[in-house]
């Protein structure tokens, strides 16, 4: 049994999109992309509260800056544990890696939690310690046991250009070692966020508020990185509440939303794109956000 009721009608309607824009010109869209749509019956939604559907949902993506939602919660995580310790600078990099998707600041806060490194390569004892190290994200995942992430692989770092010495090693000749994510998976994770799940509540508010995306027209002029234009946030009225990350590379575009419009329910939706003409595709997003919430709003 899947984290969220399965909505037949839902999953009617969202292939009755994908259909509709395939005919509209995305050739080959169903094999290309994966959802996660979940409306929630509450205004104080709970982890059991949420009915939706999917589509490819626990197929494996590369996610790009999508993997930072995790880095993000685990961070959290280890300091309920007392594993790291709290700091400025720890703060500042976890702000920079979510609200502005800093590849530098990802570095140092997976460097924090797995006691790992960049830098040349190793001698194979060393460089077979540090893998060890860097698997310990890998671990916590499979400690929750849920089994929407079953298969993913979150040891690796962003970059803007690509990995070198270990880093390079540890991708793999062929890059078989990349980080790997499913769209049901990261949605269950973003929801035990926003419902306080996995953290007290203190530690999610303060976690959330970093999610939080504005709407203002004149805001996201101001920053052309708003992790808005382009993505789900695009197709909300602007009067909606959101909190997203976006994922945007040379091989995919992906966004995980959790928005309130006003006088409805909450609603989370994750998309994954893959594919050149997809990556360019600024509309598509916007485009199932827009119809996706029509479609909850109607029912």
């Amino acid at each position: 049994m899947g984290f969220y009721r399965q909505d037949p009608e839902m999953a009617f309607y969202l292939k009755g999109l994908l259909d509709r824009f395939e005919k509209e010109g995305h050739t080959n869209l169903q094999g290309n992309i994966a959802i996660t749509c979940i409306r929630y019956d509450k205004q104080n939604p709970s982890s059991s509260s949420g009915y939706g559907a999917g589509w490819n949902s626990n197929k494996n993506f590369y996610p790009a800056s999508i993997v930072k939602i995790v880095y993000a919660l685990a961070t959290q995580v280890w300091l309920q544990q007392d594993l790291i310790v709290d700091s400025g600078e720890l703060r500042r990099a976890l702000h920079e890696m979510i609200a502005n998707s800093n590849n530098d600041a990802t570095s140092y806060i997976l460097d924090l939690l797995t006691g790992t490194t960049s830098g040349p390569s190793l001698n194979e004892s060393n460089y077979q310690a540090w893998k060890i190290q860097r698997q310990l994200i890998n671990h916590w995942l499979n400690g929750l046991r849920w089994p929407e992430i079953r298969n993913w692989n979150c040891s690796q770092k962003t970059w803007n250009e690509g990995p070198y010495g270990r880093e390079k090693d540890f991708y793999g000749k062929n890059n078989e070692n990349r980080n790997t994510m499913t769209t049901d998976g990261i949605a269950r994770m973003f929801e035990s966020l926003m419902t306080i799940e996995i953290l007290p509540k203190f530690a999610s508010e303060d976690l959330k508020k970093i999610f939080q995306r504005s709407l203002d027209p004149v805001d996201r002029k101001q920053d052309v990185n708003n992790q808005v234009d382009g993505f789900l946030g695009a197709g909300l009225p602007l009067a909606s509440q959101l909190w997203s990350k976006a994922g945007l590379m040379s091989e995919v575009r992906h966004d995980v939303a959790w928005w309130q419009t006003p006088n409805n329910n909450p609603m989370l939706t994750v998309v994954f794109t893959t594919g050149k003409e997809l990556v360019k595709d600024q509309f598509l997003l916007p485009a199932i956000s827009s119809a996706l919430n029509k479609y909850a709003i109607s029912q």
